[in-house]
């Protein structure tokens, strides 16, 4: 069984010591860098936080799955998109955005970014 210190989402801080990276922290950024996009109306854990919070019960992270093996970080996002944007061009740049945010900041390598598109939301529609 793998030390602590071993683990791949575990960085080393030179003397000070040693930094972990939850993966729910991973989620989180990642979900704000596809929310960051133009034509994402939010994911499905942004559209039940509401719900949840008026029920009294924390929400748990629906619509952002993180895996991390080996320093490497998979990523599978339910997003629900604005009316009217084409979803190829958009997931590709949620796609690009949630790489780029995840490596700049925990140093990580993301090597999947998978997009389920699991709703529209038409509230802007005329």
């Amino acid at each position: 069984m793998a030390k602590e210190a071993d683990k791949p989402n575990n960085i080393n801080a030179g003397s000070y010591g040693e930094v972990r990276i939850a993966d729910d922290v991973v989620g989180n950024i990642a979900a704000i860098a596809a929310t960051e996009i133009d034509g994402v109306a939010g994911t499905v854990s942004n559209m039940t936080k509401e719900l949840t919070k008026k029920m009294g019960i924390r929400p748990r992270a629906k619509g952002v799955r993180v895996a991390i093996e080996d320093g490497a970080v998979t990523v599978d996002l339910a997003l629900i998109m604005k009316y009217g944007y084409n979803i190829p061009i958009t997931s590709k740049q949620v796609q690009e955005r949630v790489r780029t945010s995840i490596e700049s900041m925990t140093g990580l390598t993301v090597l999947n970014v998978g997009i389920r598109i699991v709703g529209i939301d038409m509230t802007n529609e005329e």
